[in-house]
């Protein structure tokens, strides 16, 4: 064990560094105290440390003078050691002072290379972030000059490029974070430009429609122009290809001229916006909901016309067609944003609406002519709108709809007219005092004259009253009136052709026939003759008026032309006719009821009946006079009619079942009144009314026969007394007082006739 104890001292001893050494020393006591060896130990470290002494002390006794020399040496190395310690110490002092300072200045420089690097980065910094912030602000700027793209490219130039060289920095995520916002304002800004230019283009509306009235107006003109140098072309409508092509060389934007000028830019720089936003779908919607909701502000009030003021009409389509045509030049102007279809939507929308505005309003109108000038301001507003290729189906059918009210205006009107002349006129022939009077009446009636113009001597009485020319004007201006309707522009010719002829007829029946008819209850004769003669009068015109309709229809279904009022005058004449043998005849039966017969008269009379004279009187006054204008066929049928019951009347006379019995003298007064009638119906010169009284003039020779018994021999009764009739013949044999018994010749001739 102490072999172990020594072998263990002389490795510590021996270890290459004072650390092992150290180390190995602390080792080998912790052992030792760990097994309790320490005094083994502590006797080793001691004998140790007596042989190393013991060496040293040999040592020192071998070489003590060569050990006191080295020891001085070493004292005087020492000594120079020492001395070159301070030095190197002061040296060392120096160096470090130096050292620190220049560690110090080494710092400050390194430090100043530290700061010249951050205030170069810090200032590329800014200058990145100063550019950054200088686009944001130009951004501000040209959207306040109104550079609306140029702002967005600015905007988009800011993001893509120059955020992306300081997305280090919190500015750069703030800016990034303020696009969208400074988008929105681009995109504000450049609405609310459109949002102007949308009012403004609304407040022009109605001037852009005034300028495209005059336009069409001008076309219209000229196109007649050409009508009258080239008649060929009045096949061609406004709007046709060949009006088109003709007029191609007259250049006039309605957009853009003297008067106004729509200036699309707004609204394409808006476009251009939103594509480059990426929001064009959005924007289109959002631009057709702004013009649907201008459509309906437009449309949203009410319309108030007067036959006298029809201006809020004109500026209502006027609006209309503005509002029109920018719509349709939008959609040309660009590409896929407003379609065909939506165009044409609002367009059918507006005139519906427009329609449902309009026709209400139609029903303060009372006058025709208040509602031609609307049609034809509504023609002047379907041909603009069909230059800009848009529908008119809706409009072509409301003019349908406005011509029927016209119509009945029209209707209207001249009833009260026609009404008015037959009221208040005299029935008299009219007279005319001048060539002047007479091609004023002539020209305007349909009058077939007896003589010709070169022939007549003033002054002259026309046939007819005044009321017939009266009514001839009315009829052409009526005539006139319906077609005026026609002009310019309208597509249902047949239903005016239509209804004219309806109208024609429902007037001509209703307010002319049928109040001349009316008037036929008077008792005045003259009346009576003069509605008679104004009847044939309107029968000769209804019979031009059916040419002058066939050559006058404006449709393709040509054809003859019938009107019933043609059928109604000349039925009404027959009416009328009547009501002068009514007359007539009841004025011959109160002349005959005047008659004094002395059917037993004691003598002869000397001269004619007075009432009979009377009669003959008054039927050559009234044929010179009262019947003197009527055509001669009429003339003839009253005259016949007239003395046809005259001689009723007289035989009917003897017939009375008062008259019992008459004698030759009255007789031969009857035949006295019959020589004086056959006389004045001769001097008619009519060959045929003679004729009338061949059944008087016999049934007198039989009362005058002295063989009245001839009469009931049928030979001889068909040869002599062939008119008179077989019973009333016996009759008046029977009443006859002469030689024979009436009785027993009756009844022989009621036997055996």
């Amino acid at each position: 064990m102490s072999t172990t104890l020594a072998s263990t001292v002389n490795h510590i001893l021996l270890a290459p560094s004072e650390t092992d050494y150290l180390d190995q020393l602390i080792s080998t006591i912790k052992d030792a105290c760990s097994a309790g060896r320490e005094d083994p130990l502590m006797d080793e470290l001691d004998r140790f440390s007596s042989e190393r002494e013991s060496e040293i002390e040999r040592l020192c006794n071998n070489n003590h003078q060569d050990f006191v020399s080295s020891v001085n040496q070493l004292l005087t190395v020492r000594k120079g050691t020492v001395d070159l310690t301070e030095e190197i110490l002061k040296l060392n002092q120096s160096i470090q002072k130096s050292t620190n300072k220049l560690v110090e200045q080494k710092k400050a420089l390194v430090d100043s290379r530290d700061v010249r690097q951050n205030i170069d980065e810090a200032t590329q910094a800014l200058r990145l972030c100063l550019e950054v912030l200088g686009l944001a602000n130009r951004v501000g700027d040209l959207l306040k000059q109104k550079k609306h793209y140029a702002a967005l490219r600015t905007l988009d130039e800011l993001q893509n490029v120059h955020l992306k060289e300081v997305m280090q920095y919190d500015v750069a995520d703030m800016i990034q974070k303020s696009v969208p916002a400074m988008q929105g304002m681009v995109k504000e800004a450049v609405m609310t430009d459109l949002n102007s230019w949308l009012y403004r283009i609304r407040e022009s509306s109605m001037l852009l429609g005034q300028v495209a009235f005059d336009q069409t107006e001008l076309r219209r003109r000229r196109q007649k122009e050409r009508i009258e140098k080239s008649p060929y072309l009045r096949s061609f409508k406004l709007n046709s290809a060949i009006e088109l092509v003709l007029d191609e060389r007259e250049e006039f934007d309605v957009l853009d001229n003297e008067h106004i000028n729509i200036d699309f830019t707004p609204l394409f720089e808006c476009l251009h916006i939103h594509e480059a936003l990426g929001e064009r779908d959005e924007f289109r919607v959002t631009y057709a909901n702004v013009r649907r909701q201008q459509k309906e502000l437009l449309l949203s009030g009410s319309l108030t016309l007067s036959n006298e003021d029809i201006t809020s009409f004109h500026k209502l389509l006027e609006d209309i067609c503005g509002f029109a045509i920018i719509e349709r030049a939008t959609m040309k102007k660009t590409m896929s944003f407003r379609s065909a279809v939506d165009v044409d939507e609002l367009w059918d929308s507006m005139c519906k609406k427009a329609i449902n505005i309009i026709t209400p309003a139609l029903d303060n109108i009372t006058q025709a002519d208040a509602l031609l000038r609307i049609k034809n301001i509504l023609a002047l507003f379907i041909q603009t709108m069909d230059s800009w290729d848009y529908s008119v189906e809706a409009l072509d059918s409301f003019l349908l709809v406005l011509f029927e009210k016209y119509s009945q205006r029209l209707k209207t009107e001249f009833s009260a007219d026609f009404k008015e002349i037959v009221t208040s006129d005299d029935y008299m022939p009219m007279p005319i005092n001048s060539f002047e009077e007479y091609d004023n009446v002539v020209n305007v009636s349909w009058y077939k004259p007896d003589k010709e113009r070169d022939q007549l001597e003033f002054p002259i009485v026309l046939p007819f009253s005044q009321m017939y020319p009266l009514c001839c004007i009315d009829i052409r201006n009526f005539l006139n009136k319906y077609y005026f309707f026609s002009d310019e522009y309208f597509t249902h010719q047949s239903a005016i052709d239509e209804e004219l002829q309806l109208s024609l007829d429902e007037l001509l029946c209703d307010q002319v026939c049928t109040s001349l008819v009316e008037r036929l209850t008077s008792k005045y004769l003259g009346q009576i003759v003069q509605i008679l003669i104004n009847l044939e009068q309107f029968e000769y015109a209804c019979h031009e008026l059916e040419i002058l309709l066939a050559e006058a229809r404006q449709s393709n279904h040509g054809g003859s032309v019938s009107l019933n009022a043609t059928e109604r005058f000349r039925s009404e004449k027959k009416t009328a006719e009547k009501r002068i043998f009514e007359l007539v005849n009841s004025k011959i039966d109160d002349l005959v009821e005047t008659a004094e017969y002395d059917w037993m008269a004691t003598k002869k009379l000397e001269e004619p009946s007075e009432y009979l004279q009377q009669m003959t009187l008054w039927m050559r006054n009234i044929m010179s006079s009262t019947l003197l204008g009527l055509p001669k066929d009429i003339k003839g049928f009253i005259y016949f009619d007239a003395l046809s019951h005259i001689a009723t009347s007289i035989l009917a006379l003897p017939m009375s079942d008062s008259v019992r019995k008459i004698n030759k003298n009255a007789v031969a007064a009857l035949d006295m009144d019959i020589r004086y009638l056959m006389e004045f119906v001769d001097s008619l010169n009519e060959p045929l009314l003679p004729t009338i009284f061949e059944e008087l003039r016999q049934t007198i020779d039989l009362l005058q026969s002295d063989n009245a018994e001839e009469f009931y021999s049928i030979d001889t009764r068909m040869r002599r007394y062939a008119s008179v009739n077989p019973i009333n013949g016996p009759v008046l044999l029977e009443k006859l007082v002469s030689g024979a018994a009436p009785v027993s010749r009756l009844a022989r001739f009621r036997q055996g006739g």
